[in-house]
């Protein structure tokens, strides 16, 4: 399995290889996660990014063409990648005897011609314990994942900006910044706006204690191919606002009323305010929380892997077959 994170990166890539070694070895498999690959052979080979993994994937198929290949999209591949670099994005997702998807309304973002090698995986995240009693003095928002422009990840502490003074909201962010630029953007924003808190990137063990410790998480990404931040959300119970883009709809459903608009941190104010005093909208969204959690479970997740392997492997013997 290649993936463009190094080993010790905290990207969410780095994160789903890892998972999914663990789970594929839980199976009976033996997996191992590179970041270049050198033609090596194997039985399969899995590639995260279509368009980032393109020489890898472009070298393996050509060294390699009897032996099954995956290629699992991310939201980047979708809605960037393929319109901006549609040849070698497309010719990844063509090369491919099996696509892996992170969210249930990717198959209505690629060419129909796809569709029928299509998997789609919900990421998986263990419950953690339950958190202590929230503090009464203040209403915590987090935000976790890196600083950068798809995550737009300053959207919340903007609209924290438009509470009125009495508001007990504060928001506190989690993340490595992107550049330089997040960099010194998150550092303003901290500088200037009160009710906003950036700690950086955390471990896993700080990053779950923000999260269950949070009465509402935000995820205001322009554009996501499946946020496994949505499965930890869900898996502890924290209520989620979300902006309304495939990826999160593809996560949540269609009928959540916890979204708005990307990029409107007047929407995103409201609803935040919504869920600091109306107590029937916040239970209303831990409900639903509650009952998607049993999606994003490692069983689930492994089966959805085992389908992957099995689709990749009888396509591959159909294509090799009929050649």
């Amino acid at each position: 399995m290649i993936t463009p994170a190094a080993p010790g990166s905290r990207a969410g890539n780095r994160a789903t290889a890892e998972r999914w070694q663990r789970l594929l070895e839980n199976a009976g498999h033996r997996v191992e996660v590179v970041t270049d690959y050198r033609g090596e052979s194997c039985d399969l080979f899995i590639a995260l990014h279509a368009w980032r993994s393109r020489d890898a994937v472009s070298r393996f198929r050509e060294l390699w063409p009897a032996i099954p290949l995956i290629v699992v999209l991310t939201g980047t591949d979708i809605y960037r990648h393929q319109i901006e670099f549609p040849e070698p994005t497309l010719a990844t997702m063509d090369a491919a005897d099996a696509l892996i998807g992170l969210h249930d309304r990717l198959a209505d973002d690629i060419p129909a011609r796809f569709r029928d090698r299509l998997v789609t995986l919900y990421q998986s995240a263990i419950a953690p314990p339950p958190a202590p009693q929230h503090s009464s003095d203040h209403f915590r928002v987090c935000v976790i994942g890196h600083l950068r422009e798809e995550k737009d990840s300053l959207r919340a502490a903007r609209a924290a900006r438009l509470l009125p003074d009495e508001s007990r909201i504060r928001v506190v962010a989690a993340g490595k910044a992107h550049n330089a630029e997040w960099q010194r953007l998150a550092e303003q924003e901290a500088a200037e706006n009160p009710r906003f808190r950036w700690l950086g990137q955390l471990d896993e063990q700080g990053t779950r204690e923000l999260l269950t410790g949070s009465r509402v998480m935000v995820i205001s990404s322009v554009m996501e191919g499946g946020a496994n931040v949505v499965s930890e959300a869900c898996r502890a119970g924290v209520p989620i606002l979300a902006s309304d883009i495939p990826g999160n709809r593809g996560l949540l459903g269609d009928d959540y009323p916890g979204y708005f608009p990307a990029g409107d941190e007047q929407a995103l104010a409201n609803l935040l305010r919504k869920a600091e005093n109306e107590p029937e909208f916040l239970q209303d969204l831990q409900f639903r929380m509650a009952r998607l959690a049993a999606r994003f479970t490692p069983e689930r997740e492994q089966a959805s892997l085992e389908q992957a392997l099995a689709l990749a492997c009888q396509r591959c013997s159909e294509r090799v077959g009929a050649g």
